[in-house]
């Protein structure tokens, strides 16, 4: 649609700029034609023409006053066409502003009257393409369109809407990284945030206001992400996947919430994750929904581990796991007779195989190994139990010959069947890497120093993913007094996290720790781990910077024991 070489003016029934160019060029009297085309087409008020003279008197210019009487005018009748968009009902609404855009669509290239036209298309419900190809062809005009108009456009422009949601995808990723490997950082930022808060982030909000109530833009980013997490095994595309869910909900957005078939899951899963709890009325609802799905909705199964796969979901199923397992510790039970850690490891499973169902199209929920529950736990329980009796034999009266006998006892290698569940399961590898994390709370040195090193060939090396290793790294950071100890260093060091070098993710936060540690580390051990370090580091920028960091802070700390002046004797 071209609105013609007078910006649309003739189209409306305006002399515009075509009309006074033909005028001035065949009148005699230029002049006189000016004054002719001013007398038609002033503002048509009979009392305004005497008042013209005083606007003189006061210096201010026709084109001034004019500006500001359109501007008025222009103010106001925005302010009538949104009233028209709010208050009219649906049918007379859209009759009245498709009427008004007829008329005002031609002069929407005069960027003084443009305002109008964009709150006329920004109220419609449906825009005739027609008018949205203009928009699209001119880039300054679909920059200035509100988001509204823009929702009408990508909803059939797959490649323009990727385009327009990517950068966001990319921010909210960077900024998780961010809070993951920040090497000054000492506690966990990570899970510090409800999953309510979370969703209030920048990039959340602007997607939701994207996607607005439209179905079509909403399976359109859940497809980008599902694309992206298959792409670059990224876990944070599950998390931002969930928190839209969410934040549309929270919207009440019944158009989405009412077709997305993972919403409920999505719902109970979000009140546990907050809550920290699963009931076992949620549990019961949980596990309703995984037996309900029907042959035909193997695709939801896909959906629904990206979800589970999300690491606040993985957090919360492990973290649980534990706590029940402690349960079960105390009233000298049996794992497999408890349903809810039954489910926790189920759901635990499908959201670790998430990638894999994805990948292969394969959506059918990963078989359970049985023997997790009946070999894997039991291992795994043994050695709470060895932590609870040395626990307690700390606090008893001092008897050397007992207190070595329980110490030796309970602090023997680990169960043959949990190191070779740890290397052969997901699920068993994730529920040791919470174990230790439990022991590194408890500030259990000589726990912590027993299972570590056997995380460093756990499945598919999952104990060195970042959500983890910020959270481990964080709880190392708060017993740095232990770093001063060579056996200590030597599990944390040598037996578990160098072998996971030269992994970039794994030596940011190895540089993390040795940042926050190294004035409790020894000379031999410094200068070990800088040297294993420097390789490594050398990778990316932003290695290159917390190494020198790092190299700084250390040569300070050298340069404080140099000057510090000798005790004086007593």
């Amino acid at each position: 649609m071209s609105t013609g070489t007078g910006f649309g003016l003739e189209e409306i029934g305006i002399p515009g700029r075509d009309y006074l160019r033909e005028a001035l060029t065949n009148c005699s009297d230029p002049l006189k034609a000016i004054e002719e085309f001013q007398s038609e087409n002033e503002i048509l008020l009979p009392s305004l023409r005497p008042m013209l003279p005083l606007l003189d008197l006061h210096g201010t210019s026709r084109l001034d006053f004019h500006v500001a009487v359109m501007e008025e005018l222009r103010d106001t009748l925005i302010k009538k066409i949104n009233e028209i968009g709010t208050k009219w009902e649906p049918k007379e609404k859209d009759k009245k502003l498709k009427e008004l855009l007829s008329k005002s669509f031609p002069v929407i290239k005069i960027k003084p009257l443009r305002p109008v036209v964009l709150s006329i298309l920004k109220n419609m419900t449906t825009i005739n393409d027609k008018y949205l190809d203009v928009i699209l062809n001119d880039k300054d005009l679909y920059e200035q369109c509100d988001t509204e108009v823009k929702r009408q456009i990508w909803k059939d422009n797959q490649t323009l809407y990727g385009d327009q949601v990517t950068p966001l995808f990319t921010q909210y990723t960077k900024e998780k990284e961010q809070c993951l490997f920040s090497y000054e950082n000492k506690v966990n930022l990570f899970f510090t945030h409800s999953p309510k808060i979370r969703r209030q982030g920048e990039v959340v909000k602007k997607l939701t206001h994207m996607i607005g109530n439209n179905v079509k833009l909403y399976d359109m980013v859940l497809q980008f992400l599902r694309t992206l997490f298959v792409r670059t095994k990224n876990v944070h595309y599950c998390s931002l996947r969930a928190e839209l869910l969410m934040a549309l909900h929270d919207a009440e957005v019944q158009e989405v919430m009412s077709v997305d078939p993972c919403h409920k899951f999505t719902w109970c899963m979000d009140a546990c994750i907050r809550e920290k709890n699963m009931d076992a009325k949620r549990s019961r609802e949980l596990q309703g929904f995984l037996d309900s799905i029907k042959k035909g909705e193997d695709k939801l199964l896909g959906d629904l581990s990206v979800i589970l796969c999300d690491p606040f979901a993985i957090h919360f199923l492990a973290t649980t796991s534990m706590k029940v397992m402690q349960t079960i510790m105390i009233n000298e039970s049996y794992p497999r007779e408890n349903h809810v850690l039954i489910l926790l490891l189920r759901m635990l499973s499908l959201g670790l195989s998430a990638i894999d169902i994805l990948t292969t199209q394969h959506f059918k929920e990963p078989k359970f190994d049985s023997q997790i529950v009946t070999k894997f736990l039991p291992a795994l329980l043994s050695l709470m139990v060895d932590d609870q009796v040395r626990n307690l034999n700390a606090k008893l009266p001092p008897d050397e010959r007992e207190s070595a006998i329980a110490i030796i006892e309970h602090s023997g290698p680990p169960p043959d069947a949990f190191q070779a569940y740890v290397n052969d399961s997901g699920v068993a590898a994730t529920l040791a890497m919470y174990y230790t994390l439990q022991l590194a709370r408890q500030k259990d040195k000589v726990g912590l120093m027993r299972v570590l090193g056997c995380l460093s060939t756990s499945y598919r090396s999952h104990s060195y993913d970042d959500p983890y290793l910020h959270s481990l790294i964080s709880l190392l950071i708060g017993i740095e007094d232990e770093f001063a100890a060579e056996d200590f260093c030597t599990v944390v060091f040598d037996e578990f996290l160098c072998p996971g070098l030269p992994q970039e993710n794994v030596t940011k936060h190895l540089l993390r720790l040795v940042y926050n540690v190294c004035h409790k580390l020894g000379t031999t051990r410094m200068e070990t781990v800088l040297k294993t370090l420097q390789p490594s580091s050398m990778q990316t920028e932003s290695l290159r910077v917390a190494f020198s960091a790092l190299e700084e802070k250390i040569n300070a700390i050298e340069q404080a024991t140099t000057n510090k002046p000798p005790a004086s004797p007593h």
